[in-house]
């Protein structure tokens, strides 16, 4: 590749490199945008796979539809009659309590009448209505026995093993729900700043979304969304694959990016990197503003798939999650073919079950034969399997999810003050702001407003529904 120069270069052809791509193209099509990629291929990870009928994910397996930068870049993929959806209104999900699948409501008042909990730990969840906030950074688990008592630990546990596969021991409060954390603060409680939170719409006469939000993928699997985003750019030859960057220099017009096939010039660089890889880069190309962090954790895990006919019992909805004080082998499964159909051949079932996460990543190291022998004894002892599984494979990680653990929300300040000092530097990927797909589109339409206009505009955290 030539030494060349561009508007804005994009480190990265993952979901948050290319949905910046496709906004800065919106908002503003003369631009001269390329986007370099290391591997031959985009999606970061993202990835589908498909076997002899059965269609599975690599990485993420849908996103929230609440989310209008996801939905504008669907169109901009042109991918509106692709979408399939799995609304949570209509698809139960289970929590592993005591051995047994137990169905979790979705609406409080439904959880209330549930008897997953005693009365009188329901009753203490109205404690929260008088307990200070916590000082510092407390843990997730540290925060939820203080505001809500012990007995929803399992719950929160659930969660945050979906989410992140993490340790609520030592996944923080405030970097990974940092909107429920302001709400709390500036309420001196979270019940309290739901309520006032809704009067101030009823006063603004905001109407909300009525029902719960659906999850969505595509009828070809979450990858066709970085393909489709892709070849576009490609064909212009806006997307150069198989071109790593091995290190920046910053200038006085912009920044000079070192990469396999040459050099780049640029006025506005974009490192759209999962954190781990982009702060080797930055501490190269910035000496004088050194990170608070080498790194941060990454949990891996592996996703087995398993295909049964139509012998097995498998529970209708979305899935289950197992809190660690279940001491299951399984972190959680996916009943993929209830979610979305045509993910399994006619007649058959599929799950994709879940192994290792922060707490176990020495199953990872377990041969194929063994991690699917060990989920199917497993999910065997919760679900009515009569029949071995017809179809195996174990899907290993190419990517590990970043955790959100100590010293996390200092490395969200310092990138705050590289993006102060450094008005044409934009930093964004998998595990800045967030790790869901929601959270990547998000950003990288704040990037692309933020180049677009000049303005870096002011951060403010989101207060995100929870979901199991």
């Amino acid at each position: 590749m030539k030494p060349s120069s561009y508007d804005v270069c994009i480190i990265g052809a993952g979901i948050s490199g290319l949905s910046t791509a496709a906004f800065l193209h919106q908002q503003q099509p003369d631009l001269q945008v390329l986007v370099l990629e290391k591997s031959l291929q985009p999606g970061g990870a993202i990835g589908t796979y498909n076997e002899s009928g059965y269609q599975a994910e690599w990485g993420p397996h849908g996103f929230l539809d609440n989310c209008e930068e996801s939905r504008t870049l669907i169109g901009l993929a042109g991918l509106e009659r692709d979408i399939a959806t799995a609304p949570l209104g209509a698809f139960v999900r289970y929590v592993c309590l005591d051995a047994k699948l137990r169905c979790i409501p979705q609406k409080p008042l439904q959880i209330l009448k549930e008897p997953l909990i005693p009365w009188g730990a329901k009753l203490r969840v109205l404690a929260d209505l008088w307990k200070k906030p916590l000082a510092g950074e407390p843990t997730v688990a540290q925060w939820t026995a203080h505001r809500f008592g012990a007995a929803l630990l399992p719950f929160a546990d659930a969660v945050f093993t979906g989410t992140y596969a993490g340790d609520i021991s030592r996944l923080k409060i405030d970097a990974v729900m940092p909107g429920v954390r302001e709400l709390e603060k500036q309420n001196g409680s979270v019940i309290r700043g739901v309520i006032n939170t809704m009067r101030d719409a009823a006063r603004q006469k905001k109407t909300p979304k009525k029902g719960l939000p659906a999850m969505t993928s595509f009828t070809g699997g979450m990858a066709m969304l970085p393909q489709r985003l892709a070849t576009g750019l490609a064909a212009k030859g806006h997307l150069v694959y198989g071109n790593g960057v091995h290190s920046l220099v910053r200038e006085t017009a912009g920044w000079r990016v070192l990469a396999e096939q040459g050099e780049v010039s640029c006025r506005h660089l974009v490192l759209a990197l999962p954190v781990n890889i982009s702060l080797p880069l930055l501490a190269g190309a910035l000496p004088t503003m050194p990170s608070p962090l080498a790194a941060i954790p990454e949990a891996r895990i592996a996703t087995v798939l398993l295909g049964f006919d139509d012998s097995a019992r498998i529970p209708f909805g979305f899935g289950y999650l197992a809190p660690e004080q279940e001491q299951r082998f399984t972190l959680g499964a996916l009943f993929s073919s209830h979610m979305f159909p045509g993910r399994a051949p006619a007649g058959r079932q599929l799950l994709e079950a879940l192994v290792g996460g922060r707490h176990h990543p020495r199953r990872l190291d377990l041969a194929d034969d063994q991690m699917i022998e060990s989920v199917y004894r497993d999910l065997g002892q919760l679900m009515e399997l009569r029949e071995p599984p017809c179809f195996t494979k174990v899907l290993r990680p190419r990517s590990g999810i970043p955790q959100l653990e100590e010293g996390y929300t200092a490395l969200l300040a310092w990138r705050n003050s590289i993006h102060v000092a450094h008005a044409n530097l934009h930093l964004c990927g998998f595990g800045w702001k967030g790790i869901g797909i929601n959270d990547m589109t998000k950003e990288a339409r704040k990037v692309a407003l933020r180049i677009c206009t000049q303005a870096l505009g002011q951060e403010k955290n989101e207060v995100k529904g929870v979901y199991f």
